[in-house]
């Protein structure tokens, strides 16, 4: 439709923007995308159904208001286990590859050794992905191809944003598998090792502390039981843009999966409904928290 603010660029991202934005808020869903390339598909020995374990499957959908409210939506159309957006761009595991890899690459860290880089090697319960290994040039041209274009799109939603209002706040929405934590039928008395929710601010060093802390509390008022930074601080996305004394304001959300699907079969739960709710109800707190320019520096 013309003059329509929504986009998708080349079936890998989707954008969806308010007609007018009202809010200083910028909402990323990086891992909820199910378009898996057939190449992809046949280069696994895994079923569909375990490799669509790694998504945060209906994040998308939990957060799709927030142009509704007045805030522009990114979310990725590919899913995470063929490219992750919340590494740095290349972050590789060199037992992947049949050729060597540049030096500019990073090869060994705590995520790498788990399996989970900007390539992954494993899917979320450890089994492996490929039944060959890779070429570096096949990780490059994703990288080039989705990567990239992911990070230059909400830079520009984050830059245009602070730029309109004087701060940004950028929430970016995940979901944790539940593990062994045992869950009462209604989200709202749950209990769990884990919580209902984990707020990542990095420790402190991504979001202005009076954010974070209105953020907590609203979410417990709703009657979530919230975490902070354990056992997620925050991924790159978090640590890259949330940058308070450049009056950008990032968090990561974590959504416990027992609050709205089954995790075995991936199909929603009737709780997705008021959990919908209630994070429409988050992001519109989280929006409306401030007065324009109030936060422009920590």
């Amino acid at each position: 439709m013309m003059g329509d603010p929504s986009f998708i660029i080349e079936g890998k991202i989707s954008v969806k923007k308010p007609p007018k934005q009202t809010l200083p808020l910028v909402v990323s869903s990086p891992h909820s995308g199910r378009n898996y390339p057939q190449k992809f598909i046949a280069a696994s020995d895994l079923t569909s159904l375990r490799l669509r374990s790694s998504e945060d499957s209906f994040v998308d959908e939990i957060f799709n208001s927030a142009p509704t409210l007045g805030a522009p939506f990114i979310k990725a159309l590919f899913p995470r286990a063929f490219l992750d957006v919340n590494r740095q761009p290349f972050e590789l595991d060199p037992s992947m590859f049949s050729d060597i890899l540049p030096d500019f690459v990073t090869t060994q860290n705590s995520r790498i050794s788990s399996g989970l880089g900007t390539i992954a090697r494993v899917v979320s319960n450890g089994e492996k992905i490929y039944r060959d290994k890779l070429t570096f040039i096949e990780a490059e041209t994703r990288i080039n191809d989705f990567y990239w274009p992911y990070h230059q799109t909400l830079k520009t939603l984050i830059d245009d944003t602070k730029n309109k209002f004087g701060y940004c706040i950028l929430l970016d929405c995940h979901s944790m598998p539940s593990g062994t934590t045992k869950y009462k039928n209604s989200y709202r008395s749950s209990t769990g090792r884990l919580g209902d929710i984990v707020l990542g601010d990095c420790y402190g060093t991504s979001c202005h502390r009076d954010i974070i802390n209105s953020a907590i509390d609203i979410l417990s008022g709703y009657g979530f039981s919230i975490r902070r930074n354990i056992p997620y601080a925050g991924g790159f996305i978090t640590r890259n843009y949330g940058k308070p004394r450049e009056a950008v304001h990032a968090i990561q959300i974590e959504l416990n999966r027992a609050l709205y699907m089954d995790e075995k079969l991936i199909e929603r739960l009737d709780n997705i409904e008021p959990l919908t709710e209630a994070m429409t109800n988050f992001m519109d707190f989280l929006g409306n928290l401030l007065a324009p320019n109030n936060l422009a520096a920590e």
